[in-house]
């Protein structure tokens, strides 16, 4: 999509803090921390929302949750606990539409989130 903001990241067309990039996946730091560790990791495939996701899609959205535990070993929280979230249109607080995974971690995270 062209007018997407985290196709232009994928793309390179927009700066950000890659964290890592593989043939699945993209992953960056938020603009917007929420914790010490706020990265989120996008499909290299333009998907707007969970409601977008097909049966085709399945392997690469598991790879998303895959690059999220890797995020989490290599920032050491993996064990001692992080949060991925995944929130779809505006009232859950989508404000890009193309899906991705919060990794958020490095403190304690309470619960309800919100």
């Amino acid at each position: 999509m062209s007018d997407c903001l985290f196709c232009k990241i994928r793309d390179g067309l927009i700066p950000a803090k890659i964290v890592h990039r593989d043939e699945h996946c993209l992953a960056f730091q938020d603009i917007n921390p929420q914790a010490p560790t706020h990265v989120l990791v996008i499909p290299n495939k333009h998907i707007p929302t969970v409601n977008d996701i097909t049966p085709e899609d399945t392997s690469m959205v598991g790879h998303l949750f895959i690059a999220a535990a890797k995020i989490a070993r290599e920032r050491g929280f993996a064990d001692t606990g992080y949060r991925v979230a995944m929130n779809t249109h505006a009232d859950a607080g989508q404000t890009v539409f193309h899906i991705h995974l919060h990794v958020l971690g490095g403190r304690p995270l309470g619960w309800p989130p919100g």
